[in-house]
């Protein structure tokens, strides 16, 4: 079963930390428009007939199933063949999935899928190993991404970027009903915003992008 975000983190408690209701939602109003922190992470073709949206947590082990094994041939088959777009949704289940995901979002735009694609090959060693201190292995990984300590500094501080997280989460719970991690919200012209949850196997996720183009 796909990871619930009532499960793992309520929702009131993850937006206590930061602020809640209008004042999210005034922030994220007032995101610069140019702030690469803030901007839309995507792979594949801008004109492909069919979008993906991947609601994933960092910390979500169904989530990391899919990255290692559907996503490799969902590239190779879907999105390098131009037939797909898969937008990426931060949806953080808990304050270190929050923290990773404010770092992964601090690395220039061009960084965040491989990034991602390696906190999720290697949540054993970061996010569920005994004894482990999780800021210094998230650390340790952003500098291998070619990120200095001072920027990862900043960038687990960076209170504005976290309410932003957290106010697109509750958005994406609002707007497409988004209860578990992973989900998927494919549009096409042949289906609009149809939303399926688990770690689909490659079969079934090509399916859905068949019936939505």
């Amino acid at each position: 079963m796909p990871h619930s975000r009532r499960v793992i983190l309520g929702l009131g408690a993850g937006l206590a930390a930061f602020g809640a209701g209008a004042p999210l939602r005034r922030a994220a109003a007032a995101t610069p428009s140019d702030d690469p922190r803030f901007a839309e992470r995507a792979v594949g073709r801008a004109d492909a007939p069919v979008t993906v949206i991947e609601f994933y947590s960092l910390t979500c082990s169904h989530c990391a199933a899919f990255s290692r094994d559907t996503m490799p041939r969902v590239h190779r088959e879907l999105i390098e063949a131009g037939r797909l777009r898969l937008v990426y949704w931060d949806f953080p289940l808990d304050q270190v999935a929050l923290m990773a995901t404010a770092i992964a979002r601090s690395l220039p735009p061009e960084r965040y899928e491989p990034f991602v694609t390696t906190l999720l090959a290697t949540q054993d060693r970061w996010a569920f190993a005994r004894g482990v201190n999780t800021t210094e292995e998230l650390a340790r990984m952003a500098a291998l991404a070619g990120m200095p300590r001072e920027a990862f500094n900043r960038a687990i501080a960076d209170t504005e970027l976290r309410t932003w997280i957290l106010t697109r989460r509750e958005e994406a719970s609002k707007s497409y009903g988004i209860e578990a991690t992973p989900s998927f919200a494919f549009k096409g012209p042949k289906a609009k915003d149809r939303v399926e949850s688990g770690a689909l196997g490659y079969d079934a996720f090509a399916k859905y992008v068949a019936a939505a183009g």
